[in-house]
């Protein structure tokens, strides 16, 4: 299997299926002399890691980190650093009973006609245990950053149910279970997924990452856009379906009139400032120095209770039905999934940058 890496200078390689012994990155390219240890990643591991509500899934995996490469003395050498996060509680005795049959929704059969077999296993490789790995590198790459970008992810949308932007409060996003910035939507969201996950049945959602603090100049006009390898960034998590940046299809219903991003002196060397931010930060391709926003949405998961018609892998109709533990919305731990996609693009665009105009 090829295409397990992705990055340019600040480069990922995931591996790791979810119920083999463990899953971990190798990451190549970051910068030698950075302070770097384990402390630094388990914190936005917990943040994804399962087991940590009642609307996640069950499975119960510490996901602690231990990194066994690329770092001395408590800094990085520059070499590539190895990052490894067991697996502790897989039953792969749950998927016994779907070994033979094609999962609707799911990787199955695609996997199966490409490389003529499949870890039914919770999905082996195509799981999105796999995004365990994402995270930790995207610790890396905030640290890569530093602390004048910060970045930001949030629920805005289970199912049918928005939330109210004029409630946004930054403060209430680490206050749910949700990422959730609008108190009342969260509530309602507790409810919803109380009934679908008591049903069996699952629900999609649309999660929001925002990077404040991203300098002008970032990214490239033609084949290296920004927003380009942000939204290939996006659209390689799992069950992702659509994303967009700044106001996205919304800009199509716009009129130029509306849609320009008007621009007034600004303050020293600060360059201009603009009036809105329909672009989502980038402009041709390349920051503005405005905020980069990007959206995706996810769709429900496929793994449900509620028997659905499919073919066994000889060719027999059949119904199968998904037994296990798993996430009513997986957009929920979509959300720090995101925000890691986001540092690394960054990450990666920061040294691209500093490698072509010093």
């Amino acid at each position: 299997m090829s295409h397990n890496t992705f990055g340019h200078l600040f480069r990922v390689t995931t591996w790791g299926e979810s119920h083999g012994p463990a899953i971990g990155c190798v990451i190549d390219g970051t910068p030698p002399g950075i302070e770097l240890t384990e402390a630094d990643i388990q914190p936005w591991l917990d943040k994804r890691k399962p087991g940590t509500s009642r609307f996640v899934t069950q499975r119960r995996e510490s996901d602690e980190v231990r990194i066994m490469s690329g770092v001395f003395e408590g800094r990085t050498t520059g070499t590539p650093i190895a990052l490894e996060i067991a697996n502790i509680d897989a039953r792969s005795k749950d998927y016994d009973d779907i070994k033979d049959k094609y999962r609707p929704g799911h990787a199955d059969f695609t996997y199966r006609a490409k490389y003529g077999n499949r870890d039914y296993r919770g999905s082996g490789r195509a799981s999105a245990r796999e995004t365990a790995s994402r995270v930790a590198a995207g610790a890396v790459a905030r640290k890569v950053l530093g602390r004048a970008i910060s970045i930001r992810g949030s629920l805005v949308q289970i199912g049918a149910d928005q939330i109210d932007r004029s409630k946004w409060d930054d403060a209430t996003i680490g206050q749910n279970d949700f990422w959730c910035p609008d108190a009342d939507a969260a509530v309602r969201w507790e409810n919803l997924l109380d009934t679908l996950r008591k049903s069996g049945s699952s629900v999609g959602a649309i999660i929001e990452v925002t990077a404040s603090g991203v300098p002008a100049g970032w990214g490239a006009p033609i084949y290296a856009k920004l927003d380009t390898d942000l939204a290939a960034a996006m659209m390689s998590i799992n069950a992702v379906k659509g994303v967009e940046i700044g106001a996205g299809f919304a800009a199509a219903a716009l009129t130029g009139e509306e849609n320009a991003d008007e621009m007034r002196a600004g303050q020293g060397n600060d360059g201009p400032e603009f009036t809105s931010n329909h672009a989502g930060g980038i402009l041709g391709g390349i920051s503005s120095g405005q905020d980069v926003v990007v959206r995706f949405a996810v769709k429900p998961t496929s793994s449900i209770l509620t028997p659905r018609q499919t073919v066994t892998i000889d060719g027999e109709n059949t119904d199968v039905l998904t037994k296990g533990r798993h996430d009513p919305c997986v957009g929920i731990r979509g959300v720090p999934v995101g925000e890691a996609m986001m540092a690394c693009t960054l990450a990666d665009h920061m040294l691209r940058h500093r490698g072509q105009t010093g």
